[in-house]
């Protein structure tokens, strides 16, 4: 494990890991530094612990052998029911955030690429709670982690997490699929009332390390979604997901439960914090309220940015500062990290928040299989 950004004096302190080996090793490894920041595994009706792991043998085969390590590190049987062995969580999760695609023909270079920025509180769970923060709390997103896994067998990947370690918000792998999530509906965003403990197939962070673990393109993707169980563990969430040939889709569901690929053919994709299935089209948008955090202006304004133009990655990044949150104290989020996915080169670059006064990180360079 290394410290590639900031200090303990600044907002964030970003670490890496870069592991490699069989799953089971990998495994070993996330539950390990899991454990030193506090996790432990929690209980859960067995009937469900045991459906739970039939399905990941099934579909996931990745994630069934790294919680065979966790098991390990844990000294108990893989097959005891009693016990969730995933979900490495520290930190809660949900998060505002904006993306926007720019596919090969309209880039200057022909590269496919994201952009995204990852909007979030930069206060302590306790103070979200509406509560006093306890003695020495840290702000939540204060110690994210870049994570690079390389396996013996499969897709090389690394991915950017807040608060799990066998989950993500960003992720790219070495075929160049690229995966991030963002809060679907914020302006009706409230966390679900089931789905206290873990259900039978992908929770919402753990769908992103699903993808890059198991697709390498797009097309793949949409049938993996779509074979796939999947619930809210927090608030509901929606995805952008690209690919390296020039392909891109967000995924999300509609408030009935119904499932929706969402697609703009072969030009720019924008993607903030409302349902695009109920709002298709960039120019016909409602306005804003004072429960719904810009989502509808900020994807107006990436619209029309990117919209019958060539992009440089440049003219990418000045949309994503086009709407990042204004340093305001009545305004509640900050860019905890702005990223941009370059699909053909299988990167991610990313500049992480240390503080008020626009004092980001310089940009970081990070290749799917550490190379």
């Amino acid at each position: 494990m290394t410290q590639v950004a900031g200090s303990k004096d600044d907002f964030q302190l970003v670490r890496r890991l870069t592991l490699s080996g069989s799953q089971f090793e990998i495994g070993r490894a996330l539950t390990e530094e899991a454990r030193r920041l506090g996790w432990a595994p929690v209980p859960g009706r067995p009937a469900v612990n045991r459906a739970r792991r039939t399905w990941f043998e099934r579909h996931w085969p990745q994630h069934h052998a790294r919680m065979d390590g966790a098991a390990a590190v844990l000294g108990l049987d893989p097959d005891q029911d009693e016990l969730a062995l995933d979900g490495l969580n520290f930190i809660p999760e949900g998060s505002g955030c904006s993306a926007l695609w720019i596919p090969p023909s309209a880039s200057a270079d022909s590269h496919g690429r994201v952009g995204r920025n990852y909007d979030f509180f930069p206060t302590t769970a306790s103070e979200i709670m509406g509560t006093a923060p306890r003695p020495n709390e840290l702000p939540m997103a204060a110690r994210p982690y870049v994570i690079t896994t390389v396996p013996d067998e499969g897709l090389a990947t690394t991915v950017i997490t807040m608060n799990d370690l066998d989950g993500c918000m960003d992720g790219i792998n070495s075929a160049g699929l690229a995966v991030m999530l963002l809060i679907a509906d914020f302006e009706n965003a409230t966390p679900p009332e089931g789905a206290t403990s873990p259900q039978v197939g992908l929770a919402s962070v753990q769908l992103p390390r699903f993808l890059v673990d198991t697709c390498e393109t797009v097309e793949q993707a949409k049938q993996s979604l779509l074979g796939a169980k999947h619930y809210d563990y927090g608030t509901a969430l929606h995805y952008l997901v690209a690919d390296a040939h020039g392909q891109a889709f967000v995924w999300e569901r509609g408030r009935d439960g119904s499932e929706h690929i969402v697609e703009l053919g072969d030009g720019p994709l924008c993607v903030t914090n409302h349902l695009l299935h109920r709002n298709p089209d960039p120019m016909s948008l409602p306005e804003d309220t004072e429960h719904s955090f810009g989502t509808f202006e900020r994807l107006r304004t990436l619209h029309e940015r990117s919209k019958g133009v060539t992009m440089s990655p440049q003219d990418l990044r000045d949309s994503l500062r086009a709407v990042r949150p204004a340093e305001d104290p009545q305004i509640p989020f900050r860019t905890l990290w702005s990223t941009v996915f370059d699909t053909a080169d299988r990167t991610l670059s990313t500049r992480f928040y240390l503080g008020d006064g626009d004092r980001y990180t310089e940009e970081l360079v990070f290749h799917a299989s550490d190379r």
